[in-house]
């Protein structure tokens, strides 16, 4: 592949894993542009969604702070969370900054375009749809249950989750970003939570399929309680593929293969979480080109380690 320009690196996703990766791109040489999920209703997010009727901040402000300067006090200032007994108790400051830009725009894409400006990030973020979602689970038992928060905290097997109401649709600038796109990412991140909502926007299955980039997932070292319970890496592209109408759209998957030490794995399945298993028999059945390498980073914690990952994408680009 040959790049005249700088290559472009469009990362789709939410939560805690995407705004991992970012930090691990943001230094490289590749034009970085990112799709985040807008369906969260936890936390501060989904208080200032119920009391003000915005659009859930929380996803997009880790992505702007993951894309800033380290250093930055913008980026220092809008992680900062206020604390007391009063109505602000912890909400951050990013997350009613960028409510109140939202109030004052009228209009969550532009609000979002403009604070990436304040905080001068090294990328551009598009919400998933300007439109207001949430996401409703089917269970294995036929049950349904509306609202993220409310899914995981169900401690069932998901079947299928969806998003009403049905029909959003997402930017033009994003679609237009998959299709001049050289590598397209999604993960890692809670798999029902944060990577597949992305995928029910309408035209965004179709713009993924159709753009020439490199494709990839990148799977989650632990399975998530309430969410991928005893789930296999196979089981976790099964799952994208039935909410991409059926498509394999990436066609590489990055797999973890550092194993936690076996005191860091115990503290883990207490808590009801597990090694996501590398059934790679199953994922080249599938059709799938598995790459393998030491994502695991270091401390009290099992995450990917956002320059081993950065590392890995840049080198499937050949920069």
């Amino acid at each position: 592949m040959r790049f005249f320009s700088k290559p472009r690196i469009l990362s789709i996703g939410g939560g805690t894993g995407l705004s991992t990766l970012l930090r691990g791109l943001k230094n490289g040489p590749a034009a970085l542009s990112v799709i985040v999920t807008v369906s969260d209703d936890g936390g501060s997010s989904g208080r200032l969604r119920e009391d003000l009727g915005v659009m859930p901040p929380g996803d997009i402000r880790n992505c702007m702070i993951a894309l800033s300067e380290d250093e930055n006090l913008m980026a220092r200032l809008f992680q900062f969370r206020f604390e007391g007994k009063g109505d602000l108790n912890n909400h951050s400051f990013g997350n009613l900054f960028l409510s109140a830009m939202s109030g004052v725009t009228q209009d969550f894409a532009e609000a979002v375009r403009l604070t990436s400006e304040v905080l001068a990030i090294k990328g551009v973020i598009y919400p998933a749809t300007n439109s207001h979602v949430t996401l409703q689970a089917e269970f294995a038992d036929g049950s349904v249950v509306e609202g993220e928060t409310r899914i995981t905290a169900s401690r069932k097997k998901i079947r299928r989750v969806v998003l009403n109401p049905p029909g959003a649709q997402p930017l033009d600038a994003a679609l237009n970003a998959i299709a001049k796109a050289d590598l397209i990412s999604i993960g890692p991140g809670s798999l029902y939570t944060s990577l597949v909502p992305n995928l029910l926007v309408e035209r965004i299955v179709d713009a993924v399929e159709r753009s020439a980039a490199r494709k990839i997932y990148i799977q989650n070292i632990m399975t998530q309680p309430g969410e991928s319970d005893d789930m296999s890496a196979a089981d976790h592209v099964e799952a994208l593929v039935c909410h991409s109408r059926g498509k394999l759209l990436f066609s590489r998957i990055l797999l973890n293969n550092a194993i936690p030490s076996p005191a860091m794995l115990r503290k883990y399945e207490h808590e009801g979480a597990q090694l996501v298993g590398n059934d790679k028999e199953r994922l080249l059945a599938m059709g799938l080109e598995c790459v393998e390498a030491d994502l695991l980073a270091k401390g009290r914690v099992i995450r990917h380690d956002p320059e081993k990952l950065g590392r890995a994408l840049y080198s499937m680009l050949g920069v």
